[in-house]
C-alpha cells in the first residue's frame, strides 16, 4: 500500500461562474492508498496487479472502488489515470431532501410455504439525499473538477439530474468544462405518476429527467444515435431558404418561390430525375425529391420512447440499461474507458461490460458495491458461457474480470446511513435539512451526530464549540450522538459544562448509554461450514485427483431475526432453510489472507431462487487455506477459513 500523495487540479477558467455561500477552488487534492479486497478472474486472465500498464490500460482489469468518490478520483489521479476515460456517466444525488431505500426480503419463502410478505426485512437505506444549504453545489463543483481531469480530449461526460438542480448543474459545468464544450440538453422519459389531490395540486408531476452532454474539446465528434422509426416513401418540396444564383434555375417550368432556391445544381437535379428521385408535384407541377422508406431516425434531445429508471435490482433510483447503451454507443468505441463514481446498481458497469468497454465504478454505499460486483459477476459469466456454446460473442468483452479496491480504508460493519437513520428514529430526532452543522433538534436542544466511522473525540468537540463561537446569539444545549468515544472525552466535557451557563454538551453513546444502547448492540452473523478433501475420479481409467468439498451446514443472522421481530428458535422453526437469508456465496480455495480471490460464486438468477450450499471445486497441489464468503439479504458478509 502506497502512502497518501497530493494532486494538482487545474483552475476552472469557463463561464459563466456561479457563486454560493462557501465556494472554495480545488487547486489539490490528497491522494490516499487503495487496498485491493477482492478479485473476480475466472478465466485467470488477469496478468498482474492492476497498477501497472496505466498508460494504455490494455491487459488491466475493470475497477470497482468502495470509497468517498473524492478519495477514489484523487487515487485514479495519482496512478496514471488522468486523461485516459473516454466517457463519464454520472447519476449523483438530485439534492431531493429523501432517503433512498430498498425493499428487502428473505429468499424463497414463498417455496416454502409462506407469504413473502409477512417475512420482509422492511428498507434498508441505501443513500441520504440531505444536503445544507450550498453544499450541494461545492459537492458537485469539486468532482466535477475532477472528472474533468480524468477525461480524455476527445472524450465527453454525461451528468443525469433532475428538474430541481439542472440549471444549477449546468452553470457549474459550463465553468468547469466551458461553454463551448456543452453539446445538449436531452430529455428522458419518467415513469408516469398520476398524484391528485381533493384540494388540488400544487405543481405538476415531473415527467422527465435530464442528460447534460459535455465535451472536453469542441472538435470531438459523437456518432449519430439512432431511433426505430419506420416510416413510408414520401416526397418534399425541392425549394430551400435563401437566394443563391448558381441555384436559380428553371425546373419543370418553374423557378424557386421569392427568397428561395432549389436544393440541388442543375446537373445535380438532372441526375436526380434520370433515377426516378426528382419529379413534378402530380397536383401542382412544383419540384418535388424522393425520400425512401425507413425504419430508423436520427435521435434528437427528446428520447421520449424510452424511460430512465428500471427496477430489476431493487437497489432504489436502478437506471435503465437501454439508456445506458444509447449514450454509450454514442459517446464511445470497443475498449474505451468508462466512468461512473455514482455507481448505484451498477447499470453503467453493466452496460460497459456488455459492450465491450473497460469500466471504472465507484461508491461510498457499501450496499451499491455488493450489487454491482454480483450483477457483474453474473454478466461475465453468461458471457463466457456464450462464447463457450457459440464460439464466439456478438460483442467481445474488453475483459473478463474485475478488481474491487477499498480507498483511505473505508468500510463499515454496518451501514452508515442505515445507522444514522435509525439512531434518528430511535433517539425522537428531529431533522434539521437548513443548517450546515447541526444534524436536528431534541426537544428544545440541538443535535450533532458524529460520524460513525469513528469514535468521538475532544478534537470533536473542539469543533462543536468553535461552531457556538461562530454563533454568539445561540443558546440552546447540544445533544451529541456517537458510536463510541475517547477515554479523554468525559474528562473534557466536564470541564467545559462547567464553564458553561448555556450550549451545554451531554452525549449518546449508542453501545453505552442506559435508554438507548441495548438498540445497537451488533451481532456478527455467524456460519458453520465444512470443507475437507477429497479423491475423485470420473471413470475406471481415469486418473484419480482430489476435490474439495465445501458444504455450508448452518447460517444465522441476528440483524436478520431482530428485523423479523422472532426469537431464533421461532424463527429457525418456521424458515428451517438457512439459505432463505443467504444473498450470495463466494468461494477462494487459495485464500492468501489479504485478497479475495473469487474462485467460485454462487449468485442466485431470481429472486427466490436459493444459494446451493454444497460445492465441489478443483483443489489446488499441496496444503491451502480455503476462503467462504457468505453475504446476507441485508449485506452483512461472513468470512470463514479452513485450512486443508
Amino acid at each position: 500500500m502506497t502512502k497518501k500523495q497530493t494532486v494538482q487540479i487545474a483552475e476552472a477558467k469557463g463561464r459563466p461562474m456561479l457563486h454560493w455561500v462557501g465556494k472554495r477552488a480545488l487547486d489539490h487534492v490528497t491522494a490516499f492508498p487503495a487496498q485491493l479486497v477482492e478479485r473476480f478472474d475466472p478465466l485467470g486472465e488477469q496478468t498482474s496487479e492492476v497498477f501497472r500498464d496505466l498508460g494504455g490500460l490494455g491487459g488491466s482489469s475493470n475497477l470497482l472502488f468502495h470509497g468517498d468518490n473524492k478519495d477514489v478520483l484523487a487515487w485514479l489521479l495519482a496512478h496514471g489515470y488522468r486523461g485516459k476515460v473516454n466517457l463519464i456517466y454520472i447519476d449523483p444525488p438530485f439534492d431531493s431532501g429523501a432517503d433512498y431505500v430498498r425493499r428487502v426480503q428473505l429468499r424463497g419463502v414463498r417455496t416454502l410455504g409462506f407469504e413473502g410478505e409477512a417475512h420482509s426485512l422492511g428498507e434498508q437505506i441505501q443513500y441520504t439525499d440531505i444536503w445544507a444549504n450550498d453544499m450541494y453545489l461545492q459537492f458537485m463543483y469539486e468532482r466535477l473538477m475532477l472528472l474533468k481531469e480524468l477525461l480524455a480530449v476527445q472524450g465527453y461526460i454525461v451528468v443525469h439530474i433532475n428538474t430541481a438542480r439542472v440549471h444549477y448543474v449546468k452553470a457549474i459545468m459550463d465553468e468547469v468544462f466551458g461553454e463551448a464544450n456543452f453539446r445538449n440538453e436531452i430529455l428522458v422519459k419518467r415513469i408516469r405518476k398520476s398524484y391528485t389531490e381533493p384540494s388540488g395540486i400544487t405543481s405538476l408531476n415531473e415527467g422527465c429527467d435530464y442528460l447534460l452532454l459535455y465535451s472536453k474539446s469542441p472538435e470531438s465528434r459523437l456518432k449519430p444515435p439512432l431511433k426505430y422509426d419506420p416510416k413510408e416513401e414520401r416526397w418534399h418540396g425541392f425549394d430551400a431558404p435563401n437566394i443563391r444564383p448558381n441555384l436559380t434555375y428553371e425546373l419543370f417550368g418553374k423557378m424557386p418561390p421569392p427568397g428561395r432556391c432549389w436544393m440541388r445544381s442543375p446537373e445535380e437535379a438532372d441526375k436526380m430525375i434520370e433515377q426516378d428521385d426528382l419529379r413534378p408535384n402530380p397536383s401542382t407541377g412544383w419540384p418535388e425529391y424522393r425520400i425512401p422508406a425507413s425504419e430508423y431516425i436520427v435521435r434528437d434531445t427528446l428520447w421520449n420512447d424510452i424511460t430512465a429508471s428500471a427496477f430489476s435490482t431493487g437497489y432504489p433510483t436502478e437506471k435503465k440499461e437501454q439508456m445506458l447503451e444509447i449514450i454509450l454507443q454514442m459517446a464511445s468505441n470497443p475498449a474505451d474507458v468508462i466512468l461512473d463514481c455514482f455507481i448505484g446498481s451498477g447499470t453503467a458497469a453493466a452496460v460497459a461490460q456488455k459492450l465491450g468497454r473497460r469500466w471504472i465504478a465507484a461508491d461510498i454505499n457499501k450496499g451499491a458495491i455488493q450489487t454491482t460486483s454480483k450483477r457483474l459477476q453474473t454478466n461475465i459469466r453468461e458471457q463466457i458461457k456464450t462464447s463457450e456454446v457459440s464460439g464466439t460473442s456478438e460483442v467481445s468483452p474488453a475483459a473478463l474480470s474485475f478488481s474491487v479496491y477499498r480507498v483511505n480504508d473505508y468500510d463499515m460493519q454496518i451501514q452508515h446511513n442505515e445507522a444514522v437513520n435509525l439512531a434518528v428514529e430511535l433517539i425522537g430526532i428531529e431533522r434539521i435539512k437548513t443548517d450546515i452543522f447541526f444534524d436536528g433538534t431534541l426537544g428544545r436542544r440541538l443535535v450533532k451526530i458524529v460520524p460513525f466511522n469513528h469514535p468521538l473525540t475532544p478534537l470533536d468537540l473542539q469543533l462543536l464549540q468553535d461552531e457556538f463561537k461562530a454563533r454568539p446569539d445561540e443558546e440552546r444545549d447540544v445533544v451529541v450522538v456517537c458510536l463510541g468515544q475517547e477515554m479523554a472525552v468525559d474528562a473534557w466535557l466536564e470541564e467545559y459544562n462547567k464553564r458553561r451557563p448555556v450550549n451545554k454538551i451531554e452525549v449518546i453513546e449508542l453501545r453505552t448509554d442506559q435508554k438507548y444502547g441495548k438498540f445497537f448492540v451488533h451481532q456478527p452473523a455467524q456460519a458453520q461450514v465444512r470443507v475437507e478433501r477429497q479423491t475423485s475420479k470420473v471413470s475406471e481409467t481415469s486418473e484419480v485427483s482430489e476435490v474439495l468439498v465445501v458444504e455450508i451446514e448452518d447460517f444465522i443472522s441476528p440483524t436478520i431475526v431482530e428485523r423479523l421481530e422472532m426469537d431464533t428458535p421461532l424463527f429457525e422453526a418456521q424458515i428451517p432453510d438457512w439459505r432463505a437469508m443467504v444473498d450470495v456465496v463466494l468461494v477462494d480455495t487459495a485464500y492468501d489472507g489479504e485478497v479475495f480471490n473469487i474462485t467460485l460464486s454462487d449468485v442466485p438468477e431470481k429472486k427466490n431462487d436459493l444459494v446451493s450450499g454444497h460445492y465441489e471445486l478443483v483443489a489446488p497441489d499441496g496444503p491451502t487455506t480455503v476462503a467462504v464468503k457468505i453475504i446476507d439479504m441485508l449485506g452483512e458478509e461472513v468470512l470463514v477459513t479452513a485450512e486443508v
